[in-house]
């Protein structure tokens, strides 16, 4: 048995696609994957790394609500009128002043991606961020800055002002 292996790793494997029928008789020669230079195929229902096309994100929190391990934090800013579309038409009331996902929690179990209403929450299929610092697996996609989260809170808080000075009257 060792002989066969020791001379069986003189022949390097042949890439195979994990869809075919026959993947696992086809397992002859050195099995180990050369990474990064070789990579193993990936199905297309494979959950890896999350990404966020903000642009369509209506911040409903439903993903932050559905993750069961708490790996997304959403803030959310309440705006007096709407604010755009999605590319599916959604209407966009509120910003993302925070949108962060922290991939060391993350399980990857996908429900945040079946939950999203628009689809803007997906799992792509990058699977090779390796870091040092933990905090490199904290991804921001939230695209606003300070100063313009401070004047969107201001915004709303005149806005609220307004309408409690119109009661009144």
């Amino acid at each position: 048995m060792t002989f066969r292996h020791l001379f069986g790793a003189r022949r390097s494997r042949q890439s195979v696609d994990i869809r075919s029928k026959d993947y696992f008789d086809q397992q002859e020669g050195v099995t180990t994957v050369q990474f990064p230079k070789e990579k193993m195929p990936i199905p297309e229902v494979a959950r890896y790394q999350l990404d966020v096309e903000i642009d369509d994100c209506i911040v409903c929190d439903l993903c932050a609500k559905a993750c069961p391990v708490d790996c997304i934090t959403i803030e959310a800013i309440k705006s007096p009128e709407a604010i755009g579309k999605t590319s599916d038409g959604s209407v966009k009331r509120l910003y993302a002043a925070q949108f962060d996902i922290d991939m060391a929690k993350c399980m990857y179990c996908g429900l945040c991606t079946v939950v999203c209403p628009t689809e803007c929450i997906t799992m792509t299929n990058q699977y090779d961020r390796s870091t040092t610092q933990l905090t490199d697996l904290i991804y921001g996609f939230g695209e606003m800055s300070d100063t313009e989260i401070a004047q969107r809170k201001a915004e709303w808080t005149k806005h609220q002002a307004e309408k409690e000075a119109a009661k009144k009257k």
